[in-house]
């Protein structure tokens, strides 16, 4: 059966009527992303990235401007603020969200991240900390990001297993934070700073899918959706490679 070779809406250059919408093509028809995107449009989600990035140094410092935490409320604005302010965390969970949205308990799903990610937290600060906890939340961008990016959705297990997991490294990021603090910090502090990272984060996970819903995503093959997961991968390829760059520097200078 032929079908129109363009997308979306009727065009005024002659496509016929009737064309399916890009999210509603059976999965075994799902065009691929990147023969949709036309060069242009992946410059501009490139260089968008590239500018978010470039402002991450400046805007990822302690939320209380390098002030020591010493009440409940400046654990729970620190705990608040971290997430937000570094946008490795941040586009992480909105990837997250996004996935979630499309597995049979899109609430239950980020609540498996949340969990995992305070303990995280906690063991850092215990003085247990996850190796390669820098290389692993990297890789979580592109994990999670490449898999909202190609359209299929995953089962809640899996997502839950997927999300715990990174979790942990993302807390014991968080907890570097506070375990760096001189002189320590109080237990009524470390409550603060975990429920504001855990509501916050939970929040914007949940947020993120319901922005995608609205914006008229049905399910995981919807386009929208699927740039949103480019945008996470592609950030997570650009902060890889800052990560090979000096050993490969080094390397060809040896």
């Amino acid at each position: 059966m032929h079908r129109s070779s363009c997308f979306g809406r009727q065009q005024r250059t002659g496509c016929s009527v009737g064309v399916r919408s890009p999210d509603r093509w059976p999965l075994h028809e799902i065009p691929p992303l990147f023969t949709i995107l036309k060069g242009t449009d992946m410059k501009k989600i490139l260089t968008t990235a590239g500018l978010i990035l470039a402002a991450t140094p400046a805007l990822a410092h302690h939320p209380l401007g390098g002030l020591p935490m010493e009440t409940f409320t400046h654990g729970l604005a620190s705990g608040v603020g971290h997430p937000v302010l570094g946008f490795d965390h941040l586009f992480f969970v909105v990837a997250m969200g996004i996935a979630a949205l499309f597995t049979a308990n899109r609430l239950a799903t980020p609540a498996a991240y949340i969990g995992a990610m305070l303990a995280g937290c906690a063991l850092m600060y215990a003085g247990i900390a996850m190796p390669i906890a820098e290389t692993m939340i990297v890789l979580s961008l592109i994990v999670v990001g490449g898999i909202v990016l190609s359209g299929k959705a995953l089962s809640t297990p899996v997502a839950m297993l997927v999300f715990a997991g990174f979790g942990l490294f993302h807390g014991s990021a968080f907890g570097a934070s506070i375990a760096g603090q001189e002189g320590g910090i109080g237990g009524a502090v470390l409550l603060g700073y975990l429920i504001g990272l855990g509501a916050i984060q939970y929040l914007i996970a949940v947020g993120a899918g319901w922005a995608i819903r609205k914006l008229g995503a049905s399910d995981a093959r919807a386009m929208n959706a699927r740039l949103g997961g480019a945008m996470v991968a592609g950030v997570g390829l650009f902060l890889a490679l800052e990560i090979v760059e000096g050993p490969l520097v080094a390397l060809i200078a040896a």
